[in-house]
């Protein structure tokens, strides 16, 4: 808090001596006011947004004569001169066919026509929004060029630019208003599941690739801005009801609701304040992918059986090892050992819909306060957000995140030239829980392995004496051993279900157990207004984490883990050559408590060509760097194929496991052994040699930031009602943050019989002795991507729009055993085709996305992605006498059911209906 209140006191000390204030209107060709109509003052950062009736009032530290810039979505954009204060002035926009001279914020921290932006940016606005066949706005953003959605759950959707992300994309930052609304303990966003609700959006930018330079550790591949709407600008009630169903071949057609109300009052000059309220509610799609894990292409008549999406199975061991553990005990004679095959064996597991029932829920409420204690550009914006979702989630494990609750609070202080905010993020896992341990602990707490793994062996050897074939004794085996088993829907099993999902031990239960916090302090401070020299920007940023999974997640069994970052920046921008030349320059320092300073540069230069300035030519190189998150540096989880441990130094040693011995003559009698997370990094061996049968140490260093250097051409360009966007970029990285399996054995030293290792740890592995550990390091291999696309606009056949982007997108690296997880097609195509006025008040809009073939790699499990098409489309109607539109509408209108990613539910169709009021 004292780093807030320090921040205030040296923002809130500025000049409020305005020098002129203009008036004005915005109208269209007919003299129709344009209601969210942005006049900015040109060559700073200072502007207004129109009010509902196109009316404006701006203040400016400026004597006449000075220029003014006008732009609306759908209008092309004007430049005023005004002489005068004295005179109101109304400006008249024609209809654009194309939207490059919509106005961005999010590229360099400063309005500016997205024509001229320095880099990559998109921008889906008001009338996208009212206009996308997709269910809701940020499905819509899909179809932006350069843009995968990975679909995890109806409601939960990752954003991924450029590749290198599974669902936990942590090289991918959202804000919205300002605040980063990723999960404190994820360190990714939940979609938007507890975002902003749809008549509150202003605008939504998104800038894929690096963008450390102006914001920070994390917005490493891509950065997505959701703005919302300001109560002075957009007043008034509105509201809208969705229903409709969702269709799928296991799931079937299933209803789903989706309702928003928005209120805004502007109370005077000087107050205003607004509240958001949004609720959806539908089955989500199920997952069934029933293939074998172990042994692909073999069903369920494999003794080994792992489903992808069947849970319990993974418990697996050898069932002779079980034999002489038997016979040892002299419950089985020696001789009957020899019967049982030299195989491993799995329980019997569970169906993911078993575990789960697929409610999908979102639940969103935010409300602000404005204030402008001089009526004028000065205010002061309290604002919570506040959600509770059900959803699914799939990282290490499957996971249904159930009634989670997330909520925000900001104050904010800011004006044209610069903004001063602190915000906190606090979260609540509910009553979520993982899958697959719900499977696994569901089996043990009915009858635990030992006594289940025995009977099998025990009923194996008599069917086998008996004679019986193989394939029949373990048929026979399976059905002894499963004897009483709990079956779904029965009371026994609804009773252990509900047992093992409110219990937070993972060797008993399965609940997801958290109530971590972020605090986040950021300011900015634009000089432009001060010269007419160099446009000139400072800012920094601190943010506090504060991790608390009560020892179920992270290595926090004593208490909360907190550390802290902070972070400066600034940034030069000037124009030469009648504002033709645009030359920006940026550099940020950032510094974790916990890892060296990193500096991260940019540079960029755009110019605009033609005697119509028609044409812009872009270039830039810049520099980005991603902190370790708090996974990566605190974890401390069993997530059932292997121990997850984070490398942060202090960790190692937290990480605290005791397991049983299988072979106690080799451990010197001790029939446990207490292994450290340390181990996983000093005295292990790589998981690839073992399989290989020649077992050598694995050489695991503790994890650094990653860094990238990113070149990127563009080109921008509008022939008469043509409009082209083009880039291309290649990025290097270094230190790329990479996890590497590796197997601890409880004994022997791996590397200590001269660089080889000893009997002890070899004996280990020939007996089970040991244990996977999932570890968090940097890549020593040289990791590049490359990429380009291109996107074209027109307006044809007299009022009709349509759009086509292609997307290329590869990499390489220089170790073929590295895991990548690129998780992107390398082409992908889509196109849009619509006209908002086929006749009066009416309008339609089809999208078209094809995707192509990829191979998707994440620690869930990897696997073929097949290419897909998918056609979405709507019709809508709008009556202005009740001031409503009625849409209807169907995502993947075709029905051909497609995933995104290995392990996930088959998408079907989602159709819909809808009635908006008043949504200015």
């Amino acid at each position: 808090m004292r780093t807030l209140l320090y921040a205030l006191i040296l923002f809130i000390g500025y000049s409020v001596n305005a020098q002129t204030t203009i008036t004005g209107q915005v109208v269209d060709e007919t003299n129709e006011p344009i209601p969210g109509a942005n006049v900015i003052l040109s060559g700073k950062a200072v502007g207004v947004v129109t009010d509902f009736d196109g009316f404006f009032t701006l203040t400016v530290d400026e004597e006449p004569p000075f220029t003014i810039r006008v732009s609306s979505i759908g209008f092309t954009s004007q430049t005023v001169q005004v002489t005068s204060s004295t005179e109101q002035i109304t400006i008249k926009l024609e209809e654009e066919t194309t939207q490059l001279g919509e106005i961005v914020i999010s590229a360099s921290r400063t309005p500016e026509r997205i024509f001229e932006s320095p880099v990559t940016v998109e921008r889906f606005g008001l009338e996208d929004i009212k206009s996308t066949p997709s269910a809701t706005f940020y499905d819509g953003l899909e179809n932006l060029k350069g843009v995968d959605i990975n679909v995890n759950s109806l409601t939960f959707k990752s954003i991924n630019t450029r590749g290198f992300a599974t669902f936990a994309n942590t090289r991918f930052v959202q804000l919205v208003d300002g605040m980063d609304n990723s999960a404190p303990a994820l360190n990714f966003p939940l979609g938007n599941l507890l975002g902003m609700t749809e008549l509150d959006v202003q605008s939504v930018e998104l800038l894929p690739g690096a963008s450390s330079a102006l914001y920070g550790a994390n917005a490493f591949n891509g950065i997505l801005f959701m703005r919302s709407k300001s109560p002075f600008d957009f007043e008034g009630v509105s509201a809208y009801i969705k229903t409709g169903l969702t269709s799928q071949e296991a799931a079937g057609d299933n209803e789903y609701y989706d309702v928003g109300f928005r209120a805004a009052k502007k109370f005077s000059e000087k107050f205003a304040g607004k509240v958001n309220f949004g609720y959806l509610r539908g089955t989500d799609w199920f997952a069934n992918d029933f293939s074998n894990l172990n042994n692909p292409g073999v069903g369920r008549v494999d003794p080994n059986y792992d489903g992808v999406n069947i849970y319990g199975d993974e418990v697996s061991t050898n069932i002779r090892g079980v034999g002489n553990a038997l016979a040892a005990m002299g419950l089985i004679p020696q001789s009957a050992v020899n019967l049982l095959p030299n195989e491993n064996v799995s329980r019997t597991g569970y169906a993911e819909q078993d575990l789960t029932n697929y409610n999908a829920e979102s639940v969103k409420f935010d409300a602000a306060l404005h204030y402008r204690p001089f009526a004028d550009d000065f205010e002061i914006i309290y604002q919570a957000k506040l959600g509770r979702g059900t959803t699914i989630y799939q990282g290490a494990n499957r996971y249904n995140i159930k009634n989670f609750f997330l909520q925000q609070h900001k104050l904010e202080f800011r004006n044209d030239n610069f903004f001063v905010r602190g915000y906190f993020t606090d979260e609540t896992a509910g009553d979520s829980y993982d899958m697959r341990f719900t499977g696994i602990n569901i089996n043990r707490l009915w009858k635990d392995d030992s006594t289940w793994f025995g009977e099998y062996a025990g009923a194996y050897i008599q069917a086998a004496l008996g004679g019986a074939t193989s394939d029949q004794a373990h048929q026979i085996a399976r059905g002894a051993a499963d004897s009483g088993r709990l079956l779904p829907g029965t009371p026994g099993f609804e009773s252990a279900f509900e047992t093992v999902t409110n219990d937070p031990d993972l060797t008993t239960g399965s609940k997801f157990q958290d109530g971590s916090k972020l605090r986040h302090v950021d300011a900015n401070y634009n000089f432009g207004h001060l010269t007419d020299v160099v446009d000139i920007q400072v800012g920094g940023s601190f943010r506090e984490y504060v991790l608390n999974s009560f020892g179920t997640i992270y290595t926090d069994i004593d208490g909360p883990i907190d550390y802290k970052e902070y972070g400066l920046y600034t940034q030069i921008q000037k124009q030469l050559l009648d504002e033709r030349l645009k030359l920006t320059g940026s550099m940020r320092y950032d510094k974790s408590e916990l890892f060296d300073g990193q500096v991260t540069p940019r540079f960029s230069v755009g110019y605009t060509a033609g005697e119509n300035r028609n044409h812009n030519f872009r270039a830039s190189f810049q520099t980005a760097f991603r902190n370790p998150t708090t996974q990566d540096l605190f974890i401390g989880l069993d997530a059932g194929a292997a121990i997850l441990v984070g490398s942060a130094e202090e960790n190692l040693d937290r990480d605290v496991r005791t397991y049983n011995v299988n072979n106690a003559a080799l451990n010197g009698g001790e029939t446990t052994e207490t292994v450290l997370g340390r181990r996983a990094y000093e005295n292990a061996f790589t998981l690839n040699s073992v399989q290989a049968g020649a077992p050598t140490a694995a050489s695991v260093g503790l994890v650094e930031p990653e860094k990238a250097r990113v070149y990127e051409l563009g080109y921008r360009g509008q022939v008469n009602k043509i409009s082209v966007d083009l880039s291309g970029y290649y990025t290097e990285y270094d230190d790329f943050i990479a996890n590497e399996t590796v197997l601890v054995p409880f004994y022997g030293d791996v590397d200590g019989n001269g660089g080889a290792p000893d009997q002890l740890a070899l004996g280990a592995l020939q007996f089970g002795d040991f244990k996977a550990y999932q570890t968090y390091t940097n890549a020593e291999s040289g990791v590049q991507s490359w990429g380009g696309s291109i996107a074209v606009n027109a307006r044809i056949l007299n009022g009709f729009d349509l759009g086509l982007n292609y997307t290329y997108a590869d990499f390489e690296l220089d170790d073929p055993d590295f895991r990548p997880n690129f998780n992107t097609p390398k082409h992908k195509f889509k196109a849009s085709f619509g006209n908002n006025e086929l006749f009066e008040n009416f309008g339609f809009g089809v999208n078209y996305r094809w995707s192509d073939t990829f191979f998707w790699q994440a620690s869930f499990g990897d696997g073929q992605v097949p290419s897909f098409h998918v056609v979405d489309a709507q019709i809508n109607y709008r009556v202005p006498s009740i001031k409503s539109t009625f849409k209807a509408g169907a995502a993947n209108l075709t029905g051909e059911e497609y995933f995104t990613a290995f392990g996930t539910g088959r998408i079907g169709s989602q159709f819909y209906v809808s009635w908006t009021i008043n949504n200015l």
